[in-house]
């Protein structure tokens, strides 16, 4: 029971994780945020993304189960699918130039309250965009969303679907917390010999790591 709670965390981390490590234009606010005004601004900055994208993650993990048994039937057409889709999301990450927009931005003076708000209500706004891609990830990793059938009850099978989803949600938060953490705190530490040209690095590592995850599903379905 332990090791299944762990396995269904983890699940969700990886896909927090994965969705996470990209420096788009909210990444940016949050690093210029981290240099401009401080290591918690830029902490409490990314905490406010990793919520948003929380909740947008359960509008995707809910599409997601809505569309499990068409999954299950086209598993492998999808799986195809959705390598490729992660493959180029990589290819689209390792292109990014961030340069120019963390020239641009100016970090004004602002509270903390509002660096996590104004992080939230952005991330939110482009909820057409990140669905999708959030979506994409939680159909390459195969999240298995239902939960065994040998469970007797009515009342148990669905307070054990509950908690699965839970805990797959709960994991996601923990993937996306922690990248944001992460990002902040290396941002930080390096503050004086930070150079923006830097996050074209970070950009080209994160696309390349997404880009092997995805053909690495592509390559395990095919094999298949």
């Amino acid at each position: 029971m332990f090791l299944e709670i762990i396995q269904i965390l983890f699940g969700g981390l990886c896909v927090g994780l994965a969705s996470s490590v990209t420096v788009g234009p909210v990444a940016v606010l949050c690093i210029q945020r981290t240099l401009s005004k401080g290591h918690l601004s830029g902490i409490v900055s990314g905490l406010g993304v990793a919520c948003a994208d929380t909740l947008l993650a359960i509008l995707a993990f809910t599409v997601y189960a809505l569309i499990k048994s068409y999954i299950d039937e086209y598993n492998t057409i999808i799986q195809i699918c959705g390598g490729a889709i992660v493959v180029v999301i990589g290819i689209f990450i390792f292109f990014q130039n961030p340069v120019p927009q963390i020239r641009k931005n100016r970090a004004g003076k602002t509270h903390l309250w509002q660096d996590f708000a104004s992080m939230f209500g952005v991330t939110l706004a482009n909820f057409v965009v990140i669905i999708p891609y959030i979506l994409a990830f939680f159909t390459m990793f195969n999240l298995d969303i239902s939960i065994s059938t040998d469970v007797p009850a009515y009342e148990g099978a669905a307070l054990g679907r509950m908690m699965h989803n839970v805990l797959v949600i709960l994991g996601f938060m923990i993937g996306a917390m922690i990248w944001w953490v992460a990002i902040t705190s290396i941002i930080n530490i390096f503050r004086k010999r930070f150079r923006p040209r830097h996050m074209l690095t970070i950009n080209h590592v994160a696309g390349i790591i997404i880009s092997v995850l995805g053909l690495f599903t592509l390559l395990s379905t095919i094999i298949k």
